[in-house]
């Protein structure tokens, strides 16, 4: 059925569509279209405007310039109401669903089936509830279950059931794996098949390279607001895509090494913490990046923050340059020499509302201190030199934080914990939520920080990130390390295989 149905005209087309905010582009002269029965994947880096086409394609955003068709029809929407009036639904990375009404309220809400007098038709609306999750094969969900209880997995498959009950007939779907168990994620690529099979359109947001093969009939790239192609999925390959999206060949994307590894930096010997890490043991060298790789929920970041203090470890035991040492705190992790640029660098790493100067000096408040006061002379020139010596764009010292891009950002993130002069270095999704050119950036930061015998434990979601920068890595897979790689060994399909514990083999590192 599906096929046939990709042969008729786009459901929805966006034509030559432009979009500026306060002068900046965020897409300019675009056109998209999404064909009855097809999935059609948007794929581009963070910043290359695929969050603002889809946004206008739900009407939560206008173009300034270009037109949106239906079935062929032009129409304007100026809410996301007129979107959902045309068939066009959003199921949004941040699931948009009221915890404390259950599964059948959430379905319905705002369009629940009415009685003959006016009143909510109860008994329809459970019964249509149950349809719908019985046509996604949901039939274990409890449509009287509050939403608060389910896991995300199954509130997705709410948010999915709801654009049904609104007769949707293009579904957009917005990084919808992004944090999915292995599992779930298969479960969710099954109905996108069976709406596909149905005639839902699909347009399908995600970075993930398995799925977009997997599900996609036609793939559209974005770069920094601009349309660089729209091909059928069968006619290109993983690198193409990934050139077309960054600029440039897939085998440039990383910076070289420079140099080679110096004596062991940090080691664990059977590290736990609690039941969350499980008898983790490694080591990690002086001038190297060791990567650590694995699905989300897979121990990853709990293994950072027990080697920085924030969770100390309950068993086991960790070495700073072969000497056994006790980490309860964070202060106590800087004062041995180690520094950890956290994941979520607005809620954990920055304090936004502050200045780079504020921010850089965070973690020194014990050398930038005279008595009880702060001395200004200090902080103003430790903040000009993180300005200088990682090209931080900003108006000088004394700029508001939240004023400068993700990737300038992460950059005073990195500043505050270099000025503490640390020896080893945690970055936890270093590159995440930043743009190409500022990636590419932090990237030659890294290296050159190693190359100065830095010891950089990276982890980091991107498959590619990983394999690129990574001198090692190690793979982790509930709680514990489950693989390990040199460089050579560390394939795309060998790392893989082991983040979804597919496969059981491990390479000496």
């Amino acid at each position: 059925m599906g096929e046939d149905l990709r042969m008729t005209g786009p459901a929805v087309e966006l034509r030559g569509v432009s979009k500026a905010f306060a002068g900046i582009r965020a897409l300019t002269d675009v056109s998209f279209d999404v064909r009855p029965g097809e999935v059609h994947a948007l794929l581009g880096e963070n910043g290359a405007g695929k969050s603002t086409l889809i946004k206008i394609m739900a009407g939560l955003h206008q173009p300034d310039t270009g037109e949106i068709l239906v079935n062929g029809t032009a129409r304007r929407f100026a809410s996301p109401r007129d979107a959902h009036a045309a068939g066009i639904a959003t199921v949004h990375q941040e699931l948009l669903l009221f915890p404390e009404l259950t599964v059948a309220e959430n379905i319905f809400l705002g369009r629940a089936p009415k009685t003959s007098l006016g009143t909510l038709d109860w008994t329809a609306m459970r019964r249509r509830a149950r349809e719908l999750l019985d046509i996604l094969d949901c039939r274990e969900l409890d449509i009287d279950m509050k939403v608060a209880s389910l896991s995300v997995a199954n509130r997705q498959r709410i948010e999915i059931a709801r654009a049904l009950a609104q007769d949707a007939r293009v579904v957009i779907m917005d990084e919808p794996t992004a944090a999915l168990a292995e599992a779930d994620v298969q479960r969710l690529m099954d109905i996108v098949r069976k709406l596909r099979a149905s005639g839902v359109s699909i347009v399908y947001v995600s970075h993930r390279m398995p799925e977009i093969f997997a599900l996609a009939d036609r793939v559209t790239v974005l770069r920094d607001g601009n349309l660089i192609g729209t091909m059928d999925i069968a006619a290109v390959d993983e690198s193409r895509l990934v050139a077309m999206m960054v600029g440039r060949a897939v085998d440039k994307l990383y910076p070289a090494r420079q140099g080679q590894s110096g004596a062991t930096a940090l080691e664990l010997r059977n590290v736990s913490y609690r039941t969350v890490i499980r008898d983790i043991s490694f080591d990690l060298r002086h001038g190297e990046i060791l990567g650590l790789a694995g699905l989300v929920g897979s121990g990853r970041t709990e293994t950072a923050l027990t080697i920085f203090g924030i969770t100390p470890a309950t068993a086991g035991e960790i070495l700073i340059d072969g000497k056994p040492v006790a980490i309860t705190s964070p202060e106590a992790a800087r004062d041995l020499g180690i520094a950890y640029v956290p994941e979520d660098r607005g809620s954990q790493g920055l304090i936004r509302a502050q200045t780079i100067a504020d921010n850089v000096a965070l973690a020194n408040l014990r050398r930038l201190t005279r008595g009880f006061l702060m001395d200004a002379g200090k902080v103003l020139a430790e903040a000009k030199k993180a300005i200088e010596k990682f090209g931080i764009r900003a108006r000088g010292p004394e700029q508001i934080v939240r004023q400068l891009s993700g990737g300038n950002q992460q950059k005073v993130v990195l500043g505050k914990w270099l000025a503490t002069n640390p020896r080893i270095l945690i970055m936890d999704e270093p590159t995440r939520g930043i743009d190409v050119g500022a990636k590419a950036e932090i990237h030659l930061l890294m290296r050159k920080l190693a190359a100065e015998g830095m010891a950089i434990l990276m982890i980091s979601s991107e498959l590619p990130e990983v394999l690129g920068m990574s001198d090692r890595v190690l793979v982790m897979n509930s709680g514990r390390i489950v693989a390990a790689f040199d460089k050579a060994a560390a394939t795309p399909e060998a790392v893989g295989a082991a983040m979804t514990h597919s496969a059981a083999s491990r390479s000496a590192a």
